[in-house]
This record gives structure tokens, C-alpha cells and sequence, in this order.
């Protein structure tokens, strides 16, 4: 059997489509149902862009241009559906916004791809630029500051879907989300991926055998921007609104970031880097004005200490998981967390006082609550006990540090020594 086809992989795909089946009905609230509809659209974004980045090795700072656009298209075939002057299924709307990633993929792909590294990375920045700039410029296709409102109950009902509830649009960019990771996935697979990745390793060599790594970019930044336009109008769908912000550097920005976290060696890195930059951004952006500090912290120890992302950590430990090792390191791992957890204790009380005395204080006093507490951010007490916290936290941070690596030393030395005999 194939390696696209293994039974190991037939079962990860079938428990992934299990996990998106079951999500809605185990997390049953209105926040959380959203929540999993952006993680879908995250993650078909995420994956596009790691084709020119991860597979490619073609660093974007433009790709939300596809995105952007591809949604701008779907806006308005949505309101011709609406008004009866085209016939198209909602469900099948992401086409169009793909085809419409795939045109602009094909145009501004011509032009950027002729140049690599640095080079095509300022390129893309400016072609980000140019479109951000022409949002403003045509106000009647991109709907000015206010953007373009969308109804997605439009048409008759299929089999009573509507797509007014959020469970249905779900269940709906869930079906294309499981569809565009498969078609990615085994893009990954054909001559064509195994290319962009020699390409992306050296393309001299490339060139050599016979192949024009000019045109391999190309072809991906083209397919790339088809995925990344579907994502585009599955977001008009979900949200009946799409601004001019989702074309510009910020977007982009993120969905980069989504796959330095989840780890741009791995095709699964910027899948969990779309689900965890999601939840982060979801949840803390609905208790904290301070989440865009937090989140930046993490990312900044994200690339001090796991360049290669979080699935760099996850395939690091599987010769300990296949010698059955990993108990070895779970009282230093618990040791770390608490550490870390001290740590994050007395940083958080600190940064949540400091935004409270500059952006509340006027408003509505000095006195705020912070971990179920009450306290008043004007006296030294508070300011004195979480400076010790986090003092604290990081020198036993630091200390504990020196067990960690002399655990992860010997079970590794141990986990080769078991798999070499």
C-alpha cells in the first residue's frame, strides 16, 4: 500500500474526522462552537502558507492577499445569490473564493517568484501593500472602512439546512477543512511537492536534474493561494462580514505565526499552530487587554527555546515513546510546569496591575481583582508580593532546569541504546 494510503495513516485521518465530528457536541456553547469554526479556517490557512514556507522554503509576508481577496469574491457572489441574480450553493461557495486565490495566486505568482529568499519576501510585502492601498482606492468592490455585509441564509433549504445556525456553518468548514488538509497532504506526496521541497533544500541541484525551480515556485504559490482563497470565503461564511484589514501585513503576520509555532518542518506543525493561536487569541482577548503582550511572550520563547516549533518537541520524544521512556520524565517535566506556572503567577499580577493603573485607573478606581482577589494596585504590597513571585518562579525555573536536561540526557542516551540492541 502507498504511503498516502498506509493503514497508520488511514487511521490518523479517520481520528481526525472523528475529533471534528464530536467537537460541537462535547463543546456545546455558542463561544466555543465559533471558536472551532475559526480554528477550521486557521487551519486551511495555516496549511497554505506552509506550502510556500515550509515546503518551499519561500518566506510571505503578503499571503493574507489571497486570503483577503478570495473573500472579497465570495462576499459578493454570496450577495448575488442573495438578490437572485447568480445561482450557486452556499456550501459550495469556498470554490469560488479558491478559484479567486488561485487568479490572484497566478498573477502576482509570475511576479514574485522569479526571485527567492529576501528578495521575494520584500516583493510579497510590497504586492501586501499595493492591495492594502487599492482597498481604500475602490471603495465600491472592497466596501471602504465598513467592509462587505453578507446573509449566508440565502436560497432554499437543503434537507432543512440553512446555514443560520453556527453548528451547521461548522459542520460545513469542517467538511472543507478535512477536504483541503487531505488534497494538501497529498499534494505533498506527488512529484510536485517532493520538488518544492528539493527547491526549497538547494535549488542549484534541482536545477541541475532538470527541473526549473522558478516555475515549481510558481505552481505552489499558485495552488497556495487557492487553499488560502477557500479559507477566505469559508470566513465570509462564518462571519457575513469581511473588511479590508484581513488583506493587509497583520493577517499575514499571523497566519506566520501560526506556522513558526505549530512547526513549519512538519505537515501537522501548522495545524496545531492554527488551533492553539486560535484558542490563545479567542480566550485571553476575552479576559485580558494585556492578551497581545502574553501572546508575544510566547512566541518569543517559542523561538528562543523551540525554533522548530511545537511539532519539533512532539517528533524529539518519540524514540522515548517507543522505548517506553517517557515516565522517566514526567516528575521533571511536573517540576518545570510548576516552576514555569510560579513564574507565569507573579508576571501576570505585574503586567494586569500595570494595565489597570495606566488604562483603568481614572475610570474606575485603583482597586481591582485579580485571581479571585481583591487589591488595591495603588499600594506597594501587591507590586512588593508578585515581584517575589516571579523572582521566585524563575530562580526555581532555572534550577530545575539542570534536572530537566540531565533527565532528558540520560533517557535519550538510554532510548538509543534500547533501539539499537
Amino acid at each position: 500500500m502507498s504511503v498516502m494510503f498506509s493503514w497508520r495513516r488511514l487511521l490518523v485521518w479517520a481520528a481526525t474526522a472523528a475529533v471534528m465530528i464530536v467537537a460541537p457536541l462535547v463543546f456545546t456553547q455558542g463561544f466555543a462552537v465559533s471558536m472551532l469554526s475559526q480554528m477550521g479556517i486557521a487551519i486551511i490557512f495555516a496549511l497554505s502558507y506552509n506550502m510556500l514556507l515550509g515546503q518551499t522554503g519561500m518566506l510571505s509576508f503578503g499571503h493574507a492577499v489571497y486570503f483577503g481577496l478570495g473573500a472579497f469574491f465570495s462576499a459578493h457572489a454570496l450577495n448575488a445569490i442573495g438578490a437572485g441574480t447568480f445561482g450557486w450553493p452556499v456550501s459550495l461557495l469556498p470554490l469560488i473564493g479558491g478559484v479567486a486565490g488561485l487568479v490572484f495566486g497566478v498573477i502576482f505568482g509570475y511576479v514574485t517568484t522569479k526571485h527567492s529568499g529576501t528578495p521575494f519576501a520584500m516583493i510579497s510585502l510590497g504586492i501586501a501593500e499595493m492591495v492594502a492601498a487599492c482597498s481604500l482606492m475602490f471603495p465600491s468592490f472592497f466596501g471602504g472602512e465598513g467592509g462587505i455585509s453578507t446573509d449566508r441564509v440565502v436560497g432554499e433549504a437543503v434537507m432543512g439546512i440553512t446555514f443560520g445556525p453556527s453548528l451547521q456553518v461548522y459542520y460545513l468548514i469542517a467538511a472543507w477543512c478535512f477536504v483541503c488538509m487531505i488534497a494538501m497532504f497529498a499534494l505533498t506526496q506527488t512529484p510536485l511537492g517532493r520538488m518544492a521541497n528539493a527547491v526549497r533544500d538547494n535549488p542549484e541541484r534541482a536545477r541541475f536534474v532538470g527541473y526549473n525551480p522558478t516555475r515549481v515556485r510558481f505552481l505552489m504559490l499558485s495552488l497556495a493561494g487557492f487553499f488560502a482563497g477557500i479559507a477566505g470565503a469559508l470566513e465570509v461564511i462564518n462571519f457575513e462580514l469581511i473588511t479590508a484589514e484581513r488583506l493587509g501585513t497583520v493577517a499575514s503576520g499571523n497566519v506566520l505565526l501560526m506556522a513558526f509555532i505549530g512547526g513549519i518542518g512538519h505537515f501537522y506543525g501548522p495545524i496545531i499552530g492554527a488551533v492553539l493561536v486560535t484558542f490563545l487569541q479567542s480566550a485571553l482577548s476575552n479576559y485580558t487587554q494585556a492578551w497581545l503582550l502574553y501572546f508575544g511572550l510566547f512566541f518569543l520563547v517559542m523561538i528562543l527555546f523551540a525554533p522548530g516549533g511545537i511539532a519539533s518537541l512532539i517528533t524529539l520524544h518519540k524514540p522515548v515513546v517507543q522505548t517506553r521512556m517517557l515516565g522517566r520524565l514526567a516528575l521533571p517535566y511536573v517540576a518545570a510546569a510548576a516552576s514555569a506556572a510560579v513564574l507565569m503567577l507573579g508576571l501576570v499580577a505585574l503586567v494586569e496591575m500595570l494595565y489597570h493603573i495606566e488604562t483603568k485607573a481614572e475610570q474606575v478606581g485603583t482597586v481591582m481583582s485579580l485571581f479571585g482577589r481583591q487589591l488595591d494596585a495603588a499600594t506597594a504590597q501587591p507590586w512588593i508580593v508578585a515581584a517575589i513571585i516571579l523572582i521566585a518562579g524563575g530562580g526555581l525555573l532555572a534550577f530545575v532546569g539542570r534536572f530537566v536536561r540531565s533527565a532528558w540526557n540520560d533517557v535519550t542516551v538510554a532510548a538509543n541504546q534500547a533501539k539499537g540492541a
